[in-house]
């Protein structure tokens, strides 16, 4: 998931100097070649820097001291939303040949340039060996699946298409927070009851994928999930004038936003919202456990799915890998062991605010939040999010990340829709 709780680096060199010497395990080296101590050391490289992420990985660290006595964890995070530095120190450090010995991606598509570039090994082996081809969902199997082949395993499931909403400020405009408005031009005619009411940004928003998640988020409402799904396997044209009208529509959307949506991070838009100042935001359900953990749902706030894609579960799952040469592998076995099992899971999730992949999981354990959304996954349809990795590669993401960025200064319609056409076309 998706981190922006914690500072950004202030110099991203600086970050990566510090992850390569994390990864080679400089300070345990020695001049015959590495210490005793040094074989123990299982390097994980996440960007689970602080808040709920910070706490999930705490709670996984507690059962791998406790299942995993042989090794020693050895944190190698780097901060920065959506993982955006960790991704860029991540290359630089596989690309020097220098792999930790796991690191932390989204599952699906993204995986894609790793496997492409020889980076990371196959685990498949490793879902027979833990239980985890019966635990895990068959048609969570399936999405991770690449020509026969799974290289990772996921420590969760989150929700993307999720809106957040101030009971009191809708209040203002007689709006209904418990009730989601049944389409995107529901949505526009509350917005449009906000602005009128006073309420000078009724959504708020911030930079980056925030953007694309509410790019996503219209997509889907107005061309379905199988149409929708099609836009990321190339079975739906880009050019199509439901996109057309779809991204006509975020256009409207992005008008009553927040002016210095460019400026900030996703945890400063909620702000807005938990502030007063707006009523609406849309970001993922990392949300519960990191910033409204400590406000009683459907009194502070209320959600609910996206406008127009109720029924629909927009999914992301963060994964862990073994990467091709990764400094001790046994080690990174056994906490990948950890990652995929009960007690892992159960850990790791009740704190993030995710739910678990497993489908043994005892919802009772779960907060009401999570528990809805492991009901929703069972029954829901279930389609990828290319904002958080399974739907789109790391190149295929950064272009549309430029091409929404772009759009929020120019708003010309045409432009986008061609910019993300040609994103998907390349590889």
């Amino acid at each position: 998931m998706r981190g922006g709780l914690s500072k950004t680096l202030a110099v991203l060199s600086a970050a990566g100097l510090l992850a390569v010497s994390a990864c080679g395990n400089s300070d345990d080296s020695s001049s015959d070649g590495g210490s005793a101590s040094a074989t123990k050391d299982v390097t994980v490289f996440t960007w689970w820097a602080d808040g709920g992420e910070k706490a999930g990985l705490d709670g996984l660290v507690s059962v791998f001291g406790t299942d995993c006595k042989d090794y020693k964890f050895v944190n190698s995070a780097v901060a920065g939303g959506a993982g955006s530095n960790a991704k860029q120190v991540l290359a630089n450090d596989l690309q020097a040949g220098k792999p930790p010995s796991t690191f932390q991606a989204h599952a699906g598509a993204e995986l894609k340039d790793y496997i492409n570039a020889g980076q990371v090994d196959d685990v498949s082996g490793l879902y027979k060996d833990f239980g985890l081809d019966k635990a895990f969902p068959q048609n969570l199997i399936d999405n991770l699946t690449v020509d026969g082949k799974i290289y990772s395993i996921p420590a969760n499931v989150h929700r993307a298409n999720v809106v957040w909403t101030n009971p009191t400020v809708l209040k203002k405009a007689n709006i209904d927070a418990a009730t989601a408005p049944a389409s995107v031009d529901a949505w526009i005619a509350d917005l449009n009851k906000l602005k009128a009411a006073g309420v000078k940004a009724p959504l708020a928003i911030s930079k980056g994928f925030a953007q694309e998640m509410l790019v996503e988020a219209v997509l889907l409402a107005e061309l379905g999930p199988d149409k929708f799904d099609g836009l990321w396997n190339g079975k739906t044209d880009w050019s199509g004038a439901d996109v057309t009208g779809a991204l006509n529509k975020y256009k409207t959307l992005l008008g009553f936003t927040n002016a210095d949506r460019e400026a900030i991070d996703w945890p400063d838009a909620l702000g807005y919202v938990n502030k007063g100042q707006a009523g609406y935001t849309l970001m993922g359900d990392w949300v519960a456990a990191q910033q409204l953990a400590d406000k009683v749902p459907d009194t502070a706030y209320t959600y609910w799915p996206a406008p127009g894609t109720a029924g629909n579960f927009q999914y992301l799952a963060d994964s862990f890998t073994l990467p091709t040469g990764g400094v001790n592998p046994d080690g990174a076995k056994c906490w990948l062991k950890v990652v995929g099992s009960a007690e892992g899971q159960k850990s790791f999730n009740t704190k993030k605010g995710s739910i678990p992949a497993r489908s043994d999981a005892n919802p009772a354990d779960y907060p009401k939040y999570q528990q809805t959304a492991m009901a929703d996954w069972k029954k829901d349809k279930i389609v990828p999010s290319c904002a958080h990795g399974a739907a789109c590669t790391l190149g295929q993401n950064n272009d549309i990340l430029s091409a929404i960025s772009q759009f929020s200064g120019s708003q010309d319609v045409a432009k986008l829709q061609q910019a993300l056409g040609q994103a998907m076309k390349t590889s």
